[in-house]
């Protein structure tokens, strides 16, 4: 007799047990669901993006008031820019975007949070950088294309009017670089600069990013820039 009632209480440790896990795995569903909600509505995304809360279980984590570590990852952005030859109304592509947050302090209602600190990346295509720089550079130059040139390099060619010689194809390789205010620019050789007749390089702000994330770095790849994000004490809201 004694052997049976042990393995009946044994069934129902694990029963429990397993009920417990259902309730904690179902609470985390509806969970990300609701920040991947508010996350949509805050930075105006077209649909929501992928949310995935680490870490087990969810509901302690709840009750503490503290997510450790949260993923936020969304295909198809749109980034807005201070591109002076849209006003900043033509946005940049972001091709993927994923995020870490980490020790996300949240309310009881899932509509607003703080986490103490942020790393992502950004992808963006040369499609969506040769569109951009074709507008700083519009009535000086026409077919421009920005590609890979190599050793974090982006090759930049396209044909430019010069005096007495009419329209000239030039292609340059150039640098990526990242400058004050959250800004992307291309770094051309000297040469190169004085053909286009700027005095500055073409650049581009980005904004919109939620309060607390900054830039911290780009790299030219083969299958575009991969800029690098990061912050401390975001805020999220709907």
């Amino acid at each position: 007799m004694r052997g049976r009632r042990i393995r009946i209480v044994l069934m129902l440790v694990v029963a429990l047990g397993g009920l417990v896990v259902a309730t904690d795995r179902i609470a985390v569903t509806y969970a990300q669901s609701r920040v991947a909600n508010k996350i949509q509505s805050a930075l105006g995304l077209a649909a929501e993006p992928s949310v995935s809360i680490k870490h087990f279980p969810f509901l302690t984590q709840v009750l503490n008031g503290d997510l450790d570590e949260v993923t936020v990852s969304a295909d198809n952005l749109k980034a807005h820019t201070g591109d002076p030859g849209t006003d900043g109304s033509d946005p940049l592509s972001i091709d993927r975007f994923t995020a870490e947050l980490h020790h996300v302090r949240i309310n009881s209602s899932f509509n607003g949070g703080v986490a103490d600190s942020a790393t992502g990346t950004a992808l963006v295509s040369y499609a969506a950088v040769t569109k951009t720089i074709s507008h700083q550079l519009s009535g000086i130059a026409s077919g421009v294309d920005v590609s890979y040139g190599g050793n974090n390099q982006v090759k930049l060619a396209g044909s430019i009017q010069i005096p007495l010689l009419g329209s000239q194809q030039i292609s340059t390789l150039a640098n990526i670089t990242l400058g004050k205010g959250n800004t992307l620019g291309i770094t051309l050789p000297d040469g190169a600069q004085q053909l286009i007749g700027q005095a500055d390089a073409p650049q581009w702000p980005i904004s919109g990013l939620p309060t607390g994330i900054r830039l911290s770095g780009v790299q030219a790849t083969s299958d575009g820039l991969q800029v690098s994000l990061s912050g401390k004490d975001i805020h999220m809201t709907g």
